[in-house]
């Protein structure tokens, strides 16, 4: 049934968006001199501490299981609709309005579960996502100040810079070291976050 396929599709993409090829992030075909560093000027990439960190792939892992699950859960409705459905058409004339009605109930009950779980899930990686945030935070100023940064550009508004400029494999290392891994299940959604 395609209301669960599009749900599918949906967490599929959610999770997907967390994870980054690893070479995404490299220097293709770059100049074979980068240029001097200059000094002040640090580069910092959010995505591939996310997608390098190990707390960031152990997010990346649970968030695939916690989906898998929801697939899990929401597959039984759209067995149960898609077999009523045919139930439905194959019975031609003696369908009642009341069948039509319960079936579409049971539609609109399994549309309501699939977005409550798409906003768990989505709910569920933003809190994981700022857990790290907050970890990230002292060791990127540690690191600011130990290498003398004036300014901290974010990456994704670099093409090219000169590697020694750039300080995510520094920060990479220390979050791997302070935060390993985060253990978490799938959260409801605070209803003031729901509305």
């Amino acid at each position: 049934m395609k209301l669960l396929a599009i749900g599918a599709v949906a967490l599929a993409s959610l999770v997907a968006s967390t994870a980054i090829p690893s070479g995404a992030w490299a220097q293709t075909q770059g100049p074979a001199n980068p240029g001097p560093a200059i000094p002040g000027v640090c580069v910092y990439f959010n995505q591939q501490l996310l997608a390098q960190s190990t707390v960031g792939q152990s997010v990346q892992t649970r968030m695939e299981q916690l989906a898998t699950e929801v697939q899990g859960e929401l597959a039984p409705y759209a067995q149960t609709i898609q077999s009523e459905l045919q139930r439905l058409q194959n019975g031609g004339a003696t369908i009642t309005d009341a069948d039509r009605q319960a079936l579409q109930t049971r539609i609109q009950e399994a549309q309501q579960l699939e977005q409550t779980r798409e906003n768990e899930l989505r709910y569920t990686l933003s809190e994981q996502r700022r857990l790290i945030s907050e970890a990230v935070e002292p060791i990127l100023v540690a690191v600011y100040q130990e290498r003398g940064c004036g300014i901290l550009i974010d990456r994704e508004s670099v093409f090219i810079m000169n590697p020694a400029m750039d300080i995510t494999g520094t920060t990479i290392e220390r979050l791997n070291a302070q935060l390993p891994s985060l253990s978490f299940n799938r959260l409801a959604v605070p209803v003031q976050a729901a509305q």
